[in-house]
């Protein structure tokens, strides 16, 4: 059967933080209600368009997922049990925010099915949580970490973030040192990035502008101890058996996320949800993302693209290229009829010739210099 990844957004948490351009805001318990029984009604409604495919990983994303009851999930769980044939080895993932998951939730999540739960900490140093405007503080993610333990799960994953307002080189090692000591199967480690339309985006404008002009930040790290952290990051979760499988990603052997490897290998998924996205066979699409047309109006598809070949081919390669191992030279002729050479063989050996790209069984792969500049190199694949 064909493979399919489902991804389920729930678009409510206790409070935005001053980071967050998601689409995601705080509701009151009716509304999350309404959301659920929508939820389920719309899940009743595109399963049987997909009767043909197996899926093979669920990740129910937000937003706080964890904000609902857990009676909630379980029933979410429950109607996509029965309406899509989920594979038994799935691998079923749900985001949580520390101070939304009690221990009895937790259980009844287990037990619903979900088999890998992802953390939101961002940092293990109470004073930068509080710039960040999280709602938790240390302890309460260690309360969340050992009731998830204590539940059942075996595969756990904390998000972390460096480049913080206020933060160190010396306080993100403490965050790393303090976080790998409970040996979470995976971490993943992003850079802060100042949206616009966040209340981040005023208060630290003037600083990203004095970087953009090569001058010291007010209040943000320097571009220095930004580089420092990056390759701190590496280095010591390395050094304490996490290996890097994509740029922002690191597991244990066996632990790397499949349904984001899937995304970043195209596979198909179908989203659910208010905005939620889809990818099937090469046609892209999303849901509504404005609550009241979600709500009320008929389940309908926005911003449909047939992808032409000359974009699955850049999707092909930029978003593979995300992976350590790189894209494949066999998956490229297997899924274009035509030897990767052809197409982008110019951009490869001028890459490679500058040491941005590199080759090993079959698999053209970013360098750690490519990596440093990878918004830039993978522009290089858009034809």
């Amino acid at each position: 059967m064909k493979k399919l990844e489902l991804y389920l957004h729930i678009p409510f948490c206790v409070k935005k933080c001053a980071y967050c351009d998601f689409l995601s805001a705080p509701a009151k318990l009716p509304v999350r209600i309404s959301y659920v029984t929508r939820l389920l009604e719309e899940i009743k409604f595109y399963a049987p368009d997909y009767r043909a495919y197996e899926v093979d990983s669920i990740f129910i994303g937000g937003g706080t997922p964890t904000l609902l009851e857990g009676e909630q999930i379980s029933a979410v769980m429950e109607c996509l049990k029965r309406e899509f044939r989920i594979s038994e080895q799935a691998e079923i993932s749900i985001e949580c925010n520390p101070g939304t998951l009690t221990a009895k939730k937790a259980v009844i999540m287990r037990e619903s099915g979900i088999n890998r739960i992802s953390i939101g900490l961002q940092s293990a140093v109470n004073q930068e949580l509080g710039m960040l405007g999280r709602i938790h503080t240390y302890e309460e993610f260690l309360e969340s970490f050992d009731a998830a333990r204590k539940a059942g799960f075996r595969n756990i994953n904390v998000d972390l973030m460096s480049a913080l307002p206020g933060q160190t080189p010396e306080s993100w090692e403490k965050t790393l040192r303090t976080v790998t000591a409970l040996h979470p199967e995976h971490l993943s480690a992003y850079s802060l990035m100042i949206e616009e339309g966040t209340p981040f985006y005023e208060q630290y404008q003037e600083d990203e502008l004095l970087r953009e002009r090569g001058e010291q930040p007010v209040l943000l790290p320097s571009e220095e101890e930004e580089r420092n952290m990056y390759e701190l990051t590496g280095q010591f979760l390395a050094s304490r058996g996490y290996h890097r499988y994509e740029i922002s990603n690191y597991a244990r052997e066996g632990f790397e996320c499949r349904h984001n490897v899937g995304y970043w290998t195209r596979k198909n998924y179908l989203g659910l949800g208010l905005g939620a996205s889809s990818l099937i066979e090469n046609e892209r699409f999303q849901n509504p993302s404005d609550l009241e047309r979600y709500m009320t109006g008929s389940f309908c598809h926005e911003d449909c693209i047939e992808l032409s070949r000359k974009e699955q081919m850049e999707e092909f390669m930029f978003l593979g290229l995300r992976l350590m191992r790189g894209v494949s030279r066999e998956q490229f002729m297997k899924t274009f009829h035509a030897p990767l050479e052809s197409i982008y063989g110019d951009v490869i050996r001028r890459l490679k010739q500058d040491g941005y790209m590199r080759e090993s069984g079959g698999y053209l792969s970013l360098t750690e210099r490519g990596i440093d500049v990878s918004n830039q190199i993978l522009t290089e694949f858009l034809l």
